[in-house]
């Protein structure tokens, strides 16, 4: 090789390393990154596509999150480093007044879709989100949701539940410059410099709060995934990204692999993790780490760099609408699969479905969020953004209320009809009565159904009172189920209710017969949980089967009231509750007779929708398609001290069961009864244990 030739090499090698650093010096000083913001077009269509196309999630919420902690943090830094005052109230009145305006639009057209398309059984969970969405809790609204096995109907999707990440970025919007303004204080009054000491900030922030998301997802995966503490330390490695980056410096090739390492990660997170079911524990470093890789690579200069793509103008340019993109996306969605009755959209109609959304998302951006956004006008004074959000408050706000206010004016109407005399109430409500033999409707004809659909929430049967005194329980797997009546000082008889959601549904008919026969009645309840001999789902239950079996035998009651066999939805497979008959042998050897009923029908689908969209009529069932031939309990009766007990003619009649009888709603769901209805079965239900059991019962 000539000296002229190594000379033009060494050129070259030289010109190659300064463009390699300068363009990574320009990763970490840019402001505007083409590529970070195609990553988050690239984000919005996973979870776009994943959620029409596959009904799955994708990942890609994570890297939003991690997205808006990066960007927050860089900016932020900025501003102290150079000297700049933060000025929080300005920032949280900028930031709230741009992110409002079409968190507006979508839960206006939502709240208009869930009053054409849902029926009334959801309305009042629906208030509650908008509410919620609109004051960024949504996420904990749904958190505590998820883990009431009394929450309303879950079987229909929210058009809000989407919500649930914006309301967790708006906390940290609050919460993350609150940490930089302390870290600013610390840092002026201990003399220490900035940048190392929010890394030791974020740094701890990470590491509690990963080690908390990983405990918490292993124990209570469905609280964990809307707990904004499991997702803290997503947001914190966003905020070390940005404090570390500018330090960080490697080859080009190095950041070409890096890039596409991340960019094939981030793709197939969704395709092969079972997000919904695994995160945010550890599984979550997976995405934030793949968009760690994409935005560390940065702009390569190279043509075969993930940015050449990332920063693609088109994918840009719908970056831009990322936002709108993610709020309009789930609602079309949701609607559609109500409207068309499918459970997926499918390849065709979710093509669709996704085009029209970001159609909407282009506009919306265009003529309502930009022009916000930009308006030299409400920039000019800072209590015009506080008008502009107060403003937006308010367009929800006082539709939402209005609607609110009229449904429980209706409510009250309905629930007027409890002051009417005994002899009205059974006239006009007679509800089970209405299938004796020689029942004669005499109801004031265009009645309202009881209860109301919008009421259902309130259904749930409740002794009134915790345990205390004689019947009270230490903190352990029964401290939050035990229940009571109003302690009496001579009962005829104390009788323990234990079990699931059934045996508490079934004691809406036995506490009439309780009270008008001064029985003491005490309630051990657990959602979810037949009660049988250390039987049960998973450990809670069965922990709670042992600790209720040990407080029935310490207390020694008169009887103890259950659910003796388990119906299944839409089948006749109907079989005893495992292990309830070793548990009735150990209470009846002890002196405690049992009183087992038989179980309810139970659906696949929801029986007060159904009646809301489609009316009693069409909402009938045959007996033999839900229930047994025959009650499999009835070979215990055999056992000295157990008395099996069929309620089934209290709710269907020669093989067909209403779902509305006697002008009262016989489910509340699809398997619980109302508590309205249970109430009228009361006297069947009294009649039966006296013949049973031998009692006098009035």
């Amino acid at each position: 090789m000539s000296l002229i030739a190594e000379e033009a090499t060494r050129t070259r090698g030289r010109r190659r390393s300064a463009d390699q650093l300068n363009s990574q010096q320009s990763n970490s000083t840019r402001k505007f990154r083409p590529e970070v913001q195609g990553l988050r077009a690239i984000a919005v269509l996973m979870v776009v596509s994943y959620h029409v196309w596959f009904g799955r999630i994708s990942g890609g919420v994570d890297i939003f999150l991690l997205i808006s902690s990066f960007l927050l943090t860089g900016q932020f830094t900025r501003k102290l480093e150079t000297g700049q005052a933060l000025d929080l109230f300005k920032y949280w009145a900028h930031l709230f007044k741009r992110l409002l305006p079409m968190i507006v639009l979508t839960l206006l057209a939502s709240l208009l879709g869930v009053y054409l398309l849902l029926p009334e059984t959801v309305w009042t969970s629906m208030f509650g989100q908008t509410w919620a969405s609109l004051l960024y809790y949504q996420n904990w609204f749904l958190a505590s949701e998820a883990v009431d096995y009394y929450a309303a109907d879950h079987s229909a999707a929210s058009p809000l539940q989407h919500f649930w990440s914006l309301s967790i970025q708006g906390q940290i919007f609050i919460l993350w410059p609150l940490v930089f303004a302390v870290a600013a204080l610390v840092s002026r009054k201990a003399k220490l410099k900035l940048r190392p000491l929010l890394i030791y900030i974020f740094g701890g922030i990470f590491a509690v709060s990963l080690v908390f998301s990983i405990v918490t997802t292993h124990t209570n995966q469905a609280f964990a995934y809307f707990d904004t503490r499991t997702r803290l330390w997503e947001f914190a490695l966003g905020s070390l990204l940005a404090l570390v980056l500018p330090h960080l410096a490697f080859g080009r090739i190095t950041r070409i692999v890096m890039g596409w390492i991340g960019v094939v990660a981030m793709l197939s997170c969704g395709i092969i993790l079972q997000v919904g079911q695994q995160f945010p524990g550890y599984m979550a470093l997976w995405p934030t780490l793949a968009a760690s890789l994409i935005i560390i690579a940065g702009f390569t200069d190279s043509k075969i760099g993930a940015d050449r793509i990332l920063s693609w103008k088109p994918l840009v340019k719908l970056g831009d609408s990322s936002y709108a993109l993610y709020l309009f996306h789930w609602p079309l969605l949701v609607f559609y699969l109500v409207f068309s009755g499918r459970e997926q959209a499918g390849v065709k109609a979710g093509t669709v479905l996704i085009l029209v959304s970001i159609l909407a998302a282009v506009i919306a951006t265009k003529l309502v969020d930009t022009p916000i956004r930009r308006s030299k006008w409400i920039e000019k004074k800072r209590r015009r953004a506080v008008l502009t959000i107060a403003i937006c408050v308010a367009m929800v706000a006082a539709p939402l209320s209005v609607w609110q206010g009229k449904i429980h004016a209706e409510e009250l109407a309905i629930q007027a009809q409890d002051q009417m005399a005994a002899a009205e109430i059974v006239r006009n409500y007679p509800g089970a009565l209405a299938l004796e033999p020689d029942f004669l409707n005499a109801a004031d004809p265009d009645l309202p159904l009881k209860p109301a659909m919008t009421a259902l929430n309130k259904q749930w049967v409740s002794l009134n009172q915790k345990c205390e005194g004689d019947f009270a329980v230490q903190d352990g797997p029964l401290s939050e189920g035990c229940g009571q009546t109003e302690t009496l000082t001579k009962p005829a008889k104390t009788m323990v209710i234990v079990g699931d959601s059934h045996a508490e549904q079934f004691s809406g008919a036995l506490i009439q017969v309780a009270k008008d026969n001064n029985w003491q009645l005490v309630s051990l309840l657990l959602g979810g949980c037949d009660f049988g001999s250390g039987t049960g789902s998973n450990a809670k239950c069965r922990d709670f089967n042992k600790a209720a079996m040990d407080y029935i035998l310490k207390i020694k009651p008169d009887a103890v009231f259950t659910v003796a066999t388990d119906a299944v939805p839409d089948s006749p497979d109907e079989t005893i509750v495992p292990g309830y008959e070793q548990a009735v042998h150990t209470f009846t050897e002890n002196d405690i007779e049992v009183i087992g009923v038989r179980d309810n029908p139970r659906f696949k689908l929801n029986k007060a929708s159904c009646v809301a969209n489609s009316g009693p009529e069409a909402c009938s069932f045959a007996q033999s398609s839900n229930l047994a031939a025959s009650n499999p309990a009835e070979s215990l009766n055999e056992i000295p001290g157990a008395h099996m007990i069929d309620l089934t003619d209290q709710y269907c009649k020669d093989g067909t069961c209403p779902a509305v009888v006697g002008n009262v709603l016989v489910y509340l769901d699809d398997n619980h009864l109302t508590w309205d209805y249970a109430r009228t079965m009361a006297p069947a239900l009294g009649e039966r244990i006296a013949a049973s059991t031998g009692w006098k019962v009035k």
